[in-house]
């Protein structure tokens, strides 16, 4: 059975709620430093908040991008970017131009992602949303992530319909060479489907639920 130190080493624990206050937010981050969760995730807003509060720790600091739409323009993405990365982010989840995918314009959505990339030294996971995603446009969307130098492809943000699913997942994996990584989120919510998804091949996994995964652990 896995420790609950080996399990944290995947997990981005989420705290992107738009209603969470200041002290969800560092409450939250205690925890994650805490139990040395890999990253905590939060809104643009509480980059600086959290990197402050984690200084020093085993815990970094990831900012999501364009969320959760993924409707921004590129040139705000960028922005976005550059500035969690100065605040003291040094993950960067974005989401990708959903609609633009859906319409089959493919060089922009690869243009759209390769500008976030280019934004700053961080470690990217690119969010396809594969709720709205057809197998095929999951496919293409995940190769189009490692065309423009994303590190991760990533399936959720949490706010769709549906989140993660081991279909997706192999979609994802099998579009992709080995260089890329495999980033799982939403509705991960207990031990038996993390591990599931880790032996699946994700490395990471994207969860608010991190407290009870964690307490199924004996």
């Amino acid at each position: 059975m896995i420790t609950q130190e080996q399990l944290a080493r995947y997990i981005d624990h989420s705290l992107l709620k738009p209603n969470l206050t200041n002290d969800d937010i560092l409450k939250g981050c205690q925890f994650a430093k805490e139990t040395k969760c890999i990253t905590v995730c939060v809104n643009p807003n509480r980059v600086a908040m959290a990197y402050d509060f984690l200084k020093g720790s085993d815990t970094v600091v990831c900012s999501v991008v364009g969320f959760p739409l993924g409707a921004h323009t590129s040139f705000m993405k960028a922005m976005e970017t550059e500035e969690a990365f100065k605040n003291g982010a040094v993950e960067i989840d974005t989401v990708i131009d959903i609609g633009r995918m859906r319409s089959g314009d493919y060089d922009y959505v690869r243009e759209d992602i390769a500008a976030v990339v280019k934004a700053s030294p961080a470690i990217v996971k690119v969010i396809l949303e594969t709720a709205f995603l057809t197998d095929e446009e999951i496919i293409l969307a995940s190769k189009l992530c490692e065309e423009a130098g994303a590190h991760f492809v990533k399936t959720s943000t949490g706010f769709a319909h549906e989140g993660a699913t081991m279909k997706n997942i192999l979609l994802m994996k099998n579009a992709v060479s080995d260089k890329m990584q495999i980033k799982a989120a939403g509705g991960i919510n207990d031990l038996k489907y993390a591990l599931e998804l880790i032996e699946a091949g994700c490395h990471r996994l994207g969860t608010s639920k991190t407290a009870a995964i964690f307490a199924e652990i004996k």
